[in-house]
């Protein structure tokens, strides 16, 4: 049911001319700080340590007269640069694809069709709706509110919201500031009521992209993860630089070359210089989040892709998240009977024959729908509306009823809502009013004995799952209308119940949290019957009951906390308790994320670990406090994230630990024959060439690899634990150890047969190339052999891993090739040698693996402190 008192409604743009329009203007959105051009990007690259080091040698190689071998490492400059070229590109394509989705929302009107859009689509000449909770889009004119105040301190600094009023749409944009204007601005909040704004200006024509050039050089901060990183690459940095000048000189004075040294020196530097381990966090922070928001998880702060995965509870709203926020009047109340509407019509959202119905349970449609808005988006509204302009006496009450003169919106301590009509002509007025039936029993000051009565008949609706609100009804005189709701004298209508079906995804969903050892925790504004009922079909416990807002109201921040670890259901909660929830979890060492969509769970948001607001049915101030935004405001969305996290810091720990892994017999080769005095092993050029294996495969390879086994099936990690923790750096380093003693081995064992330095140097870089790539086969996961891995899809490494053995092949089969490297032509028996160690010095790997895969991998990959194996994991049982 509609009534004459809506605003008109206009079909607004039609989408050809939007689309004409955005392509013309460009997009909604403030100035940005510039797309890294080619020019950029390889600038940025040419002033990496690791280029200047490259420059360096192939100057050093130009200055003793080997054209050959500088202009080799020059060239490799150009492949490496290429290799920087393709991974920044793949990065900034999937955070310009992260931009478009996180971008806020806005209600826009296309081809007469209300729909949400993304903020940066909006044009000139759009027809935007706006409510409590939302920032404007862009600047526009009023041409219709209700009761629409603003918040637009961000550009006037004046703290208390201003008054809007509808204007014509004729009068020329204004400045802002000031009450009852009918303009409204880009970035500004809306704080009550409702509205429909036609947009005049967008993106840096608006008023606050007149000053909003600033923001484009806004730094942010860096995460922990990064500076993490930071500190390992300076520690590992500074060692280098000391072990480089020890090698200069020890090569200068034993062997009186101290260009040479220098070669030396530069080629010690590359091998010890970890310039991987920026580049694998942020590809795998921004592909991560990438990959998480095809599964419906938007991720607005990078840290956040990683902390998921630590989460311990998951506290969640029930409507909308575990149901499908899709009401439809499944009950009514009213003289003293109930009335049950069919399944069927439930799901079509039809009323049942009007012949089942009494004359009070019509009115209580009819009052509920008068109490309602036009154009609701409260999904309770919409089944209400939709039962009503079913019923036969739709049409002449909507027109007896003639306009809303007055709204009345819930109140602090008054949850309820009451609309005024005026029929046209006519001083008298009708009153409808809506609300939790506690607030409307106050309204109709309810006797004791029918107040009980009442919250009987919510009990027994609660009961079966049903959410309950009650009408009331009274009239009025339009010349002198109370301030307060509370001024009529109402009486009760009745009562309606709403269904709204649990998500099919939600019981499966629980099952693998409680597998996963992460505890939810449901929270509703429902009755603690319906609150339990809804429980009890989704399959989630609760030992210790039920806490309700009320509760929560009477109990100490202590007491609270003392009470919550055997609680899972909050019914009754207002959204200012959803803040004391978090904190009282916190308080018991838990990592909380909490879902949140209103203006009133923005603190809630930022206060927990991690904050999730819903994309559909949210408002942007919790879209804008929250880490994480859902698309689909679905509860499987969330554990989904949670998987997706924990995949993506298991891939981290494992690229991060094979880089060290590799770099330690790389610089072992680099460092030990100097000071033994033996013929040198690795040049620059080799080093290079071991990049371009080692790049693609810890930034590319191990971002797509696909879960641990049994990723669900384990504790939560804790969110502080560190990358390189100590298990982390153990095992990188006992593996890199390991390839050490092996390549060396090989090495001093054909010096000792009476080998060329240059066939012993073949040996040695060949068993060092398969070690790597047997690294990289046996850290694709610490759960499951390399024999099982294989089974597992990965594109990228078969490309990676077969390009190294061709271009091997090349260099140790082609003559100028092998003179640029320094390699002789190795024979059948060497070949055999070094697949055979290199293979050999990853064995050791694979057999810990598999003995201590569920006692000591569960523990490195990212449990919690004291937790073993899976399946020693307690399960929590249902009732």
């Amino acid at each position: 049911m509609t009534g004459p008192e809506a605003p008109p409604r206009f079909p607004g743009l039609a989408d050809a001319e939007a689309k004409k329009r955005l392509a013309a203007d460009g997009p909604n959105e403030l100035p940005s700080a510039a797309k890294r051009s080619l020019l950029r990007i390889g600038v940025s690259v040419l002033v990496e340590p690791m280029f200047i080091l490259l420059i360096a040698g192939g100057a050093v190689y130009f200055a003793v007269g080997d054209v050959a071998e500088g202009s080799m490492l020059l060239g490799f400059v150009l492949v490496i640069m290429g290799i920087t070229f393709s991974q920044e590109r793949k990065t900034e394509r999937a955070m310009e694809s992260l931009r478009d989705l996180t971008s806020p929302r806005a209600l826009v009107v296309r081809d007469g069709d209300a729909r949400r859009i993304p903020g940066r689509e909006v044009v000139a000449g759009d027809l935007v709706r706006i409510a409590e909770g939302d920032r404007v889009p862009a600047d526009g004119t009023l041409l219709g509110a209700a009761n629409l105040s603003v918040d637009e301190s961000l550009l006037t600094g004046e703290s208390v919201p201003v008054r809007k009023a509808a204007g014509d749409g004729a009068a020329a944009m204004a400045r802002p500031g000031g009450d009852d204007l009918p303009f409204v601005f880009s970035g500004t909040l809306v704080v009550g009521g409702s509205g429909q704004v036609r947009i005049l200006a967008t993106g840096p024509r608006t008023e606050i992209g007149r000053i909003g050039k600033a923001l484009a050089t806004v730094v942010p901060e860096r995460s922990r993860l990064q500076k993490e990183v930071d500190r390992l690459v300076r520690t590992l940095a500074l060692v280098g630089a000391v072990l480089c000048a020890v090698a200069v000189v020890a090569y200068g004075l034993t062997r009186h070359d101290w260009l040479q040294g220098v070669l030396v020196g530069i080629t010690l530097a590359m091998s010890i210089l970890p310039e991987e381990f920026p580049v694998i966090l942020t590809v795998f922070l921004a592909i991560g989040a990438w990959r998480m928001s095809k599964k419906g998880v938007l991720t607005r702060r990078m840290p956040a892709v990683e902390t998921l995965g630590s989460a311990t509870v998951l506290a969640v709203d029930k409507t909308g998240t575990l149901t499908m926020n899709r009401m439809s009047v499944g009950r009514l109340f009213a003289g003293g009977k109930s009335f049950d509407l069919s399944p069927g019509d439930r799901a079509k959202g039809d009323a049942p024959p009007s012949t089942t119905l009494s004359d009070e349970a019509r009115a209580v449609v009819t009052v509920g729908a008068l109490a309602s808005d036009a154009h609701p988006f409260n999904p309770m509204e919409k089944a209400l509306l939709s039962l009503a302009s079913s019923l036969p006496e739709a049409a002449a009450t909507s027109t007896a009823a003639g306009a809303v003169v007055k709204d009345y919106p819930l109140a602090e301590g008054l949850l309820a809502m009451t609309r005024v009509w005026q029929a046209p002509g006519s001083d008298a007025c009708t009153v409808a009013a809506k609300g939790a039936p506690e607030a409307i029993a106050d309204l109709c000051h309810l006797g004791a004995t029918e107040r009980a009565a009442l919250l009987s008949a919510v009990e027994a609706m609660a009961a079966d799952g049903l959410r309950v609100i009650a009408m009331a009804r009274a009239s009025g005189d339009g010349k002198a209308l109370p301030e307060d709701q509370r001024g009529f004298d109402f009486a009760l209508v009745g009562l309606a119940g709403f269904a709204d079906p649990v998500r099919d995804t939600v019981p499966e969903a629980l099952r693998e949290c409680r597998a996963a050892g992460i505890r939810v925790v449901m929270i509703t504004g429902d009755y603690p019957a319906t609150a339990l009922a809804i429980a009890g079909q989704i399959g989630l416990a609760s030992p210790g009951g039920v806490i309700t807002g009320e509760m929560i109201d009477a109990m100490a921040p202590a007491d609270l906390a003392g009470r919550i670890g055997d609680v899972n259901v909050f019914a009754r909660v207002a959204p200012e308790h959803k803040l004391l929830i978090v904190d009282a979890l916190k308080a018991a060492g838990e990592t909380v994320a909490m879902t949140g969509d209103g203006v009133n769970d923005a603190a809630a948001l930022r206060a927990a670990d991690i904050g999730i607001a819903m994309g559909g049915r949210g408002t942007d101030v919790a879209r804008e406090a929250a880490a994480i935004v859902l698309t689909d405001d679905d509860f499987g969305s969330i554990v989904k994230g949670v998987r997706m996290g924990r995949r993506i810091f298991d891939n981290l720990v494992k690229a991060m630990a094979y880089t060290l892994a590799v770099h330690v017999p790389i610089a072992g080769m680099s460092l030990i024959p100097v000071l033994a005095g033996l013929p040198l092993v690795l040049m620059p050029v080799h080093i290079v060439f071991l990049e371009l294996v080692i790049d693609p495969v810890c930034s590319i390879v191990f971002e797509a690899e696909g879960d641990e086994s049994g990723i669900m099936a384990r504790p939560p990690r804790p969110a502080a634990r560190k990358l390189f923790d100590r298990t982390t750096l153990l095992l990188a380093l006992a593996q890199g150890l390991a390839v050490l003693v092996v390549v060396c081995g090989v090495f001093l064992l054909s010096l000792h047969r009476g080998q060329h330095e240059d066939r012993a140097r073949t040996v040695a870089f060949t068993t060092l190339m398969i070690a790597n790539l047997g690294l990289v086969f046996t850290n694709r996961s610490w759960t499951r052999t390399i024999v099982a891995t294989l089974r597992q899809p990965n594109p990228a490494l078969w490309w990676v891993v077969g390009g190294a053995v061709a271009v091997l092949t090349l260099v140790l089969t082609i003559p100028f090739l092998q003179r640029l490297f320094r390699l002789a032509p190795p024979s059948l028996a060497d070949v055999g040698l070094c697949v055979g160690a290199g293979v050999a010095s990853v064995l050791w790997f694979e057999l810990v693996k598999k003995l201590f895969a569920q006692r000591l991998f569960y523990a490195g990959a990212g449990s919690r402190a004291g937790a073993t194996a899976p399946a020693r994991i307690p399960v929590q049982r249902t009732a």
